[in-house]
């Protein structure tokens, strides 16, 4: 009696084994932040089992209250998520089927969320302002912008023009550099920064370096050099 139970098994348990799928979640862990267009690939893969029906398999992107149907070209499956002003965000994948003749099943890939994370674009890293002609009234003028993009606001707390190096030539040059924007700056989440400067020098150049609260991007420098063109 009790070889004949374990055999009624075998079958059951082989109908069970093949009434799976498996999901592949081949999003990359972190993309380039884009406030232009806020939008970020999903890809998945997923292989079904034998049991379950042709045509049956959907894919979900799950995370921050958005539920995203992933379109399929074969194994594989995308989608766009949509998010805007922060540094990371939630992924899980849904994947819903049928099997012959049973109940909807459901999958989560992972089971606990991954944060694919958002990393800020690099600022300037030099800018070149035209000091042709006479010098008008305070000094040869230019500017340098900044854009932050994923946090809701940030804030340049400092901003001070460095010489390039300890050469008696370029501390002068870069004395002849003064920063003319009150400090602090506030930017909201995409809108422009700007720090103005004057130079009273035709050839003045040095090392802007501001500092900011944004977590990710506390400092940073950019070459500044004035010439006539």
């Amino acid at each position: 009696m009790f070889k004949l139970i374990r055999l009624t098994w075998v079958p059951v348990a082989l109908v069970l084994s093949a009434c799976d799928v498996q999901v592949r979640d081949e999003t990359p862990a972190e993309y380039p932040a884009n406030h232009d267009i806020g939008m970020y690939d999903i890809k998945a893969t997923v292989t079904r089992d034998a049991l379950v029906t042709p045509g049956s398999v959907f894919l979900f992107a799950l995370g921050n209250n958005q539920r995203i149907p992933l379109r399929q070209e074969g194994s594989e499956w995308s989608g766009l998520y949509s998010v805007r002003c922060q540094n990371s965000f939630p992924l899980q994948i849904l994947a819903e089927w049928k099997l012959q003749g049973l109940a909807v099943r459901h999958k989560l890939v992972p089971l606990q969320s991954r944060q694919i994370r958002l990393i800020e674009p690099a600022f300037a890293y030099s800018a070149s302002f035209d000091s042709a002609g006479k010098a008008p009234k305070g000094g040869w003028l230019g500017s340098v912008q900044y854009r932050f993009v994923t946090v809701p606001s940030a804030q340049i707390t400092a901003a001070r023009v460095e010489p390039s190096s300890e050469a008696p030539a370029d501390v002068k040059a870069a004395k002849a550099i003064s920063v003319l924007t009150p400090l602090p700056v506030v930017a909201g989440c995409g809108d422009r920064a700007e720090i103005r400067l004057a130079a009273t020098d035709a050839h003045a150049h040095g090392t802007l370096a501001i500092e900011t609260d944004h977590p990710t991007v506390p400092h940073w420098q950019t070459r500044v050099e004035f010439s006539p063109k």
